[in-house]
């Protein structure tokens, strides 16, 4: 049996696929097993596996059902203790997963660990920007507390004891944007998280991104199962409400009233920043400039993001 099950879900990725193989191909610890899940690709993705021509690989193919139905099918198939999910266009430093393997006999007790990446923009490739010191190799986190601006668990860039799916559930499918976070609240209610703080791998950034996900607002994480939680969890209320934030201001973008009321009522204002008070009460036309704003400074490598 292998130490790591790598699982890879794929859907019309060929741009990128290979170069994300050859990140897993480098890797110094060479003990896993890669599941690769096809979610129903047609741009020539599995031929580009093909050319490859690597008979570790293991490939499944099913119907399309999104990238929540092709973790949860890889997860199914894993046969090792750990498993971690790398997307089809990001990739690992060689490190990786022998830096994750260190973290796990360092901290046998744990079950969850993550490690720090950097953004790839047009210009320029930056560290993502978190809210912690990272002034030791490892540290041992409250996710709630050490994810007030970046998350701490970023799927591409985290390894998880595969006991961890069984007690908490996995990614909710009927999600179709934050469905990875709703996966990290659950996660983090009933785990600390085991943080690398050497960056092990790159997101290539998508300055499209938000836009599209605007689009998802009715498929969205459900906080009435966390309710109960945080009235006793004063980390995950304040962790919820940027949530309930960003989702208030996708409520303003796509003129749904109803749910910007709801989200906005349900905010501790005072776990809002000045500048949050004051793009909460912007109007549409501003908030759709500051996007476009956004993806210029992202470009550039000035900042991730203008709603932090």
């Amino acid at each position: 049996m292998s130490y790591f099950s790598i699982v890879i879900p794929l859907y019309n990725k060929a741009a990128f696929i290979e170069n994300t193989l050859q990140s897993v191909f480098a890797q110094t610890f060479q003990d896993f097993e890669l599941i690769i899940v096809d979610d129903g690709s047609t741009d020539g993705s599995l031929d580009k596996i093909a050319a490859l021509k690597n008979n570790n690989i293991q490939l499944f193919s099913k119907e399309n059902g999104g990238v929540s139905s092709a973790r949860n099918f890889g997860i199914t198939k894993a046969l090792s203790p750990y498993i971690t999910f790398l997307d089809a266009d990001d990739y690992w430093y060689p490190d990786f997963l022998s830096t994750m393997y260190e973290a796990i006999q360092l901290y046998k007790k744990e079950s969850v660990f993550a490690a720090a990446f950097e953004i790839e923009a047009a210009k320029k490739v930056f560290p993502a920007a978190y809210s912690i010191a990272l002034d030791q190799p490892f540290l041992l986190l409250n996710y709630f507390k050490a994810s007030q601006r970046e998350s701490i668990i970023w799927t591409s860039c985290a390894v998880f004891e595969k006991s961890v799916f069984e007690k908490v559930g996995v990614f909710d499918e009927t999600i179709k944007s934050g469905e990875d976070t709703d996966l990290w609240i659950r996660i983090g209610l009933q785990y600390p998280v085991v943080f690398c703080t050497k960056i092990l791998a790159r997101y290539v950034f998508d300055a499209n991104s938000l836009s599209r996900n605007l689009s998802y607002n009715s498929q969205k994480i459900n906080f009435s199962k966390f309710l109960i939680a945080e009235k006793t969890n004063p980390e995950l209320h304040f962790f919820l409400d940027t949530i309930r934030f960003s989702w208030a201001i996708k409520s303003i973008l796509n003129k749904e009233n109803a749910n910007f009321e709801l989200f906005y009522k349900a905010i501790n204002k005072d776990n809002l920043t000045f500048k949050k008070k004051i793009l909460l009460k912007m109007p549409r036309f501003v908030l759709f400039q500051l996007i476009e704003l956004q993806k210029i400074l992202v470009r550039l490598g000035l900042t991730n993001s203008v709603f932090k």
